[in-house]
């Protein structure tokens, strides 16, 4: 069996930065195992699996190199470019079992905005304590959604600066955690962090903006806001709020296309 792969450079307009994710679309469902293991042996990120549906959707689904994860942001910006390169569409309507219907569009300058629901955290009383020995500088306040752990700080400075204890984030699984500040630069400045399901320290999420843009929102009274994630890649994404959903906005890279044979 010959497997189509695409490997792109997600929320930047330059080579090698941003965050990479294959991409591999299907015509039918491979076995969990397998896609487990491919995506262990690209050993990205994320790999995202598309699968046409009858409805002209495509059904999608994410693998960091250890699990199957429920909502990837930036593999969903890959998947959108490389789908509509391939079949010259400039709309990409995704179903995910955990988040329902994601639709991607691509924009005139070559960008592309996804619809996701809004997930907006909710501030923790009882904080861990393995996330506040696991971070170096204490956070001002601590919120939580169903996908993370948001400790919030006072300047962008403390973001860049600040190391963790992964062995005590790890602790904290099924949430990962972000780090987040505005500054005088970006309206959002953050890192994340997902010891447990993928890695140290993710380059791009997309995904925890959906909890993000909201958390900001409210704050600085404003809901369309620049993010830059202050990752050794970096990356930038355009967030804008709405009564249930968070779209961003970012641009994508090729970096290869290939072939797998399994």
């Amino acid at each position: 069996m010959k497997l189509t792969i695409h490997q792109i450079d997600a929320f930047t307009s330059s080579l090698f930065k941003g965050n990479y994710a294959a991409v591999i679309p299907l015509e039918s469902w491979l076995s969990d195992e397998l896609m487990l293991n491919i995506g262990a042996e690209n050993n990205v990120s994320e790999t995202a699996f598309t699968c046409l549906q009858d409805d002209g959707s495509y059904a999608i689904r994410w693998f960091s190199p250890l699990m199957e994860i429920d909502f990837c942001g930036h593999a969903t910006l890959a998947a959108a470019y490389v789908l509509c390169e391939e079949n010259n569409i400039s709309q990409v309507r995704f179903t995910a079992e955990a988040v329902g219907e994601l639709i991607v569009n691509k924009n005139s300058d070559d960008s592309f905005t996804m619809t996701f629901p809004k997930q907006a955290p909710t501030k923790v009383e009882d904080i861990p304590d393995a996330l506040l020995k696991g971070l170096s500088i204490q956070p001002v306040l601590v919120f939580k959604n169903r996908q993370a752990y948001f400790a919030i700080y006072d300047n962008a400075q403390q973001i860049h600066e600040l190391t963790t204890n992964s062995a005590l984030l790890k602790t904290l699984h099924p949430f990962d955690v972000v780090v987040s500040a505005s500054s005088a630069e970006y309206d959002i400045v953050s890192r994340y962090f997902w010891p447990a399901s993928g890695g140290e320290e993710d380059f791009v999420t997309g995904s925890i903006h959906t909890g993000l843009a909201p958390y900001w929102a409210q704050q600085l009274g404003k809901n369309k806001l620049n993010a830059y994630q202050a990752s050794s890649r970096g990356g930038f994404i355009q967030c804008e709020v709405g009564e249930s959903t968070v779209t961003l906005t970012g641009h994508a890279v090729r970096y290869l296309k290939g072939t797998i044979y399994i």
